[in-house]
């Protein structure tokens, strides 16, 4: 079970709206962290000086954060690692064909009322419901 913290909650949502708003904003560009990353690997893009500044920043910022406050984040998984890494492919493959990741589909193109977005969007929760539903109750709680 999770704990409930709806203050840490709004506090992550508004910086991740806000980020969001700036990069469009200021760049003309999509919070996507997928299409973000991609543009990292190799053939790096010409415009990976802002790519890299937010990838840092989204790993720097909740690290600030918490050496700032008494707050712990743990992760305990009953899942061995190589499932994990398995999962993540899968995850990977998705979003390859899905053309965009649930930050690009969910956060900004439901904000900008995109038919395709909001199906995206839809897809992901429904296959994330059914996937816990069916880890928990069908397999016993994997």
């Amino acid at each position: 079970m999770t704990e409930f913290t709806p203050l840490m909650s709004l506090v992550g949502g508004t910086l991740i709206g806000l980020s969001a708003v700036l990069l469009m904003a200021f760049n003309g560009r999509i919070a996507g962290m997928t299409g973000i990353l991609t543009g990292l690997l190799p053939p790096v893009s010409t415009d990976w000086p802002w790519r890299a500044a937010f990838i840092a920043g989204a790993i720097a910022a909740p690290m600030l954060v918490l050496s700032l406050s008494s707050q712990t984040i743990g992760f305990d998984s009953s899942v061995a690692n190589p499932w994990l890494a398995v999962s993540g492919l899968i995850v990977g493959v998705g979003v390859y064909f899905g053309s965009g990741c649930t930050s690009g589909h969910g956060v900004c193109g439901m904000a900008r009322l995109s038919p395709r977005s909001i199906a995206a969007t839809a897809v992901f929760m429904a296959t994330t419901t059914a996937t816990v539903f069916v880890s928990r109750h069908m397999l016993g709680g994997l």
